[in-house]
């Protein structure tokens, strides 16, 4: 299979891979990975002749993804799509793969206690930091923190893992890596620190403070539309390639990142690859949660609801499209801190995007894991609108089409099937609150999505209610179509 995928009909690695060297160790070897960070990394081994190469590990589940890197010499394939064509390239910069279940979590240990490891990356979704999305700080009652506290040599969370190897080169001599999350979270760096430190804080203050001092979290935006993969678009990915590759992963052309500058070790040249190192990342990270995450999982809600199975169906609809506009320009840029961007003409390029045919992003994958998403894609902008005394009504549906949504039944009485790490408290709210407002005051009171504060504003629980009443009645569609009118 390694030969084979260098004699793809794709751009293929033509620079030597012996010379890599694994300095990045990478927890999440997802498909937003794969089409995301390695891409740079990549570009930066052909145009650049760096040597940055990674350790892909995921600790639990994805071992299939392992297994097809490992039986493909490290190799795997990212299509671009658009309606007009496919393009794919072969990326090359992996040096070793490893599943903490499969090879062992020593292995994964022994492999970030490696000198020359200069970083660790992370792509695990929010729901893998074990922390309050309300209040951003860890969970000790978490299950996977817990027994990693009572087995701090054995982890298995990504923060235990990360403070146990920490531990090790501390006790080692060996110099500090930076911790990198690339995962859609404001201040995700910040987050990353406290999830870290408290964790630390809690098995040793001296390694707590040690860490504090001498690691860095430096904060990400990331930005790419990553469909998860199907067999359908492992066929396509064939079609084009003439290879077969059960680790490929296709995505839209378009990529961001924006990083903030701050590597205790060092750092690959990745604005020589089109990322930007600034001092500051979060107007940006604010800016794509809000207006594409936010209207993102506003689509995916809603457009679910109304039978919609994947993105660019939503924007076929006038009147969901105008609401996702809407909802950028109107509701969520104004809360915004971005200098020297044209917010207008980043939303005409988020509906642009949206309107791909070619990438087919179901709206069921958006949905997952709501309650990790909604704080800081909708809820902190609900939060500045009522401290400005400013329209929030398309904010308001897109929450209350989360509550339909997680209530597990959709407008034909099909069942949904909702993923959320939260699923218990959201089921045990349903089941003892009758529908209609009983429903909305019930959800409303699990304190790690909507915090103390939003329960207890009047104008946000009448007008989440409003709305959640009008998708009963009404459908989504023309719940979204009447938005749209009375604007």
């Amino acid at each position: 299979m390694q030969d084979t995928l260098l004699t793809a009909n794709a751009t293929v690695p033509s620079w030597d891979r012996d010379k890599l060297v694994a300095r990045i160790v990478h927890l999440g070897f997802g498909a937003f990975h794969r089409a995301h960070q390695a891409i740079y990394a990549d570009i930066l081994a052909a145009e650049q002749g760096s040597d940055w190469g990674y350790t892909e590990v995921n600790l639990i589940g994805g071992e299939e993804q392992i297994a097809c890197l490992k039986n493909q010499h490290n190799l795997f394939t990212v299509a671009q799509m658009s309606a007009d064509a496919w393009t794919a390239r072969v990326v090359g910069v992996v040096k070793r793969a490893l599943h903490a279940q499969v090879d062992g979590l020593e292995s994964v240990l022994a492999a970030m206690c490696e000198p020359q490891v200069a970083i660790v990356s992370m792509t695990i979704t929010e729901k893998g930091y074990c922390h309050s999305p309300a209040t951003g700080q860890l969970m000790l009652e978490h299950p996977l923190i817990s027994a990693d506290l009572q087995t701090p040599h054995q982890p298995k969370s990504a923060p235990g893992v990360i403070v146990e190897a920490l531990a090790r080169r501390k006790a080692a001599g060996l110099p500090p890596f930076t911790v990198m999350s690339c995962d859609n979270m404001p201040e995700n760096g910040h987050v990353t620190r406290n999830v870290i430190c408290a964790y630390a804080r809690a098995l040793d203050e001296a390694l707590a403070v040690w860490i504090e001092q001498n690691v860095t979290f430096p904060s990400t935006m990331v930005d790419r539309i990553v469909p998860a993969v199907t067999p359908e678009t492992l066929d396509k990915i064939e079609q084009i390639t003439g290879v077969r590759d059960p680790a490929g992963v296709a995505c839209e052309p378009f990529r961001q990142w924006v990083i903030e500058d701050n590597f205790v070790c060092g750092r690959p040249a990745w604005e020589k690859a089109g990322a930007e190192l600034v001092s500051d990342v979060l107007p940006f990270e604010e800016m794509k949660l809000r207006m594409l995450n936010g209207s993102h999982s506003f689509l995916a809600y809603l457009g679910y609801l109304a039978g919609y199975q994947h993105i660019n169906e939503c924007m076929d609809d006038e009147n969901f499209r105008r609401a996702a506009y809407a909802l950028m320009l109107n509701e969520q840029a104004p809360t915004l801190s971005v200098k020297g961007v044209d917010l207008t003409h980043y939303a005409d390029l988020l509906i642009e995007r949206y309107s791909n045919t070619g990438l087919r992003h179901r709206t069921w994958q958006i949905a997952m894991d709501g309650s990790q998403k909604l704080p800081q894609r909708m809820l902190d902008s609900v939060r500045w609108h009522l401290a400005h005394n400013s329209r929030f009504d398309l904010l308001a549906l897109g929450i209350a089409g989360w509550m339909r949504y997680v209530g597990g039944v959709d407008e034909q009485g099909n069942r949904i099937d909702v993923s959320d790490p939260l699923l218990p408290a959201l089921n045990e709210a349903i089941s003892n609150s009758e529908q209609g407002e009983a429903r909305v005051k019930a959800l409303l009171s699990i304190e790690d999505i909507f915090g103390n504060d939003l329960p207890h504003e009047a104008e946000f629980v009448g007008q989440i209610t409003q709305a959640y009443l009008s998708l009963l009645e009404n459908g989504a569609k023309a719940t979204v179509a009447q938005y749209i009118s009375a604007r």
